[in-house]
């Protein structure tokens, strides 16, 4: 029993200390914390301890990097076309596609699409109103011939007129790269979210597939690398006119390994945000 009531005494006296240490406090020390996820909520008096109240509101969470924004899902719909500088009295030109010349390649324009698909581009602030931007997409070319009697052979790779293609419905190469574009874009209003710009750089594609594709009744395709070039370098730009993007590219060399000196280029509209 002399037990019990000397640790009685004892805690009463310790909790009398504690007590009046704590009171030596003002009231503008004391604050209440409280911590939710990475939201930081602080209630702390002022000079009037019971009416004068300040309450503060810090979000804990690391900033991400605002110099660096994503675009995902990118739509490019434009032309495609080529500029035909080939020598078909020359060797090689009549080797690849023996008795043809220029007018058998010419393209359908209006038919002759471009459509880029980009997985992703993202825009890297270098200083105001510059920046790096790059990406990841596909370039899906289609060239749709006037002649419909061109046909692709293989084994060796051939080109040359086919009577039977006369009446076809649709006859056109297709040639698919996965591209990577690098530019420097120039941001002439950065203050405005629709602003006005203009971008310029280069692109590396690499062809993953390339097909003849015609049409009489059924629609059949002949797939093939045809020698075309694996590789594709291009020159690429971009002008931003506030809500409107325009897109074009050049190559800097013929889509051909051999025979023909066929440079592509395409334009068109870009459906993005930046």
């Amino acid at each position: 029993m002399k037990k019990i009531i000397l640790a009685f005494t004892a805690l009463s006296l310790g909790m009398a200390t504690w007590a009046q240490s704590d009171s030596t406090r003002t009231s503008t020390d004391r604050a209440d914390t409280i911590k939710i996820g990475g939201v930081i909520i602080v209630r702390k008096n002022g000079k009037n301890d019971t009416t004068d109240k300040q309450i503060t509101i810090s979000n804990n969470k690391r900033k991400s990097n605002s110099k660096v924004s994503t675009n995902w899902w990118i739509v490019d719909l434009g032309f495609a076309n080529y500029n035909d500088n080939t020598n078909y009295a020359s060797a090689a030109a009549q080797s690849f596609a023996p008795g043809l010349n220029e007018d058998h390649f010419k393209l359908r324009t209006g038919k002759s699409v471009n459509v880029n698909i980009w997985l992703f581009m993202q825009r890297m602030r270098l200083v105001k109103g510059v920046n790096l931007k790059y990406g990841l997409g596909l370039e899906l070319n289609n060239y749709r011939f006037d002649d419909k009697q061109i046909r692709f052979q293989e084994n060796p790779t051939l080109v040359v007129l086919d009577p039977a293609y006369k009446d076809l419905k649709k006859n056109k190469l297709a040639a698919d790269y996965v591209t990577v574009p690098i530019m420097l874009n120039f941001n002439l209003t950065p203050d405005r979210k629709q602003g006005f710009g203009f971008s310029a750089g280069v692109s590396g594609g690499y062809l993953y597939s390339s097909r003849q594709k015609i049409k009489a009744g059924d629609e059949s395709k002949l797939r093939d690398d045809f020698d075309l070039r694996k590789w594709k370098l291009s020159y690429i730009g971009e002008l931003n006119l506030g809500p409107v993007r325009l897109y074009g590219s050049y190559a800097l060399k013929s889509m051909w390994e051999k025979g023909l000196d066929q440079t592509p280029y395409s334009i068109g509209i870009r459906l993005s945000h930046f």
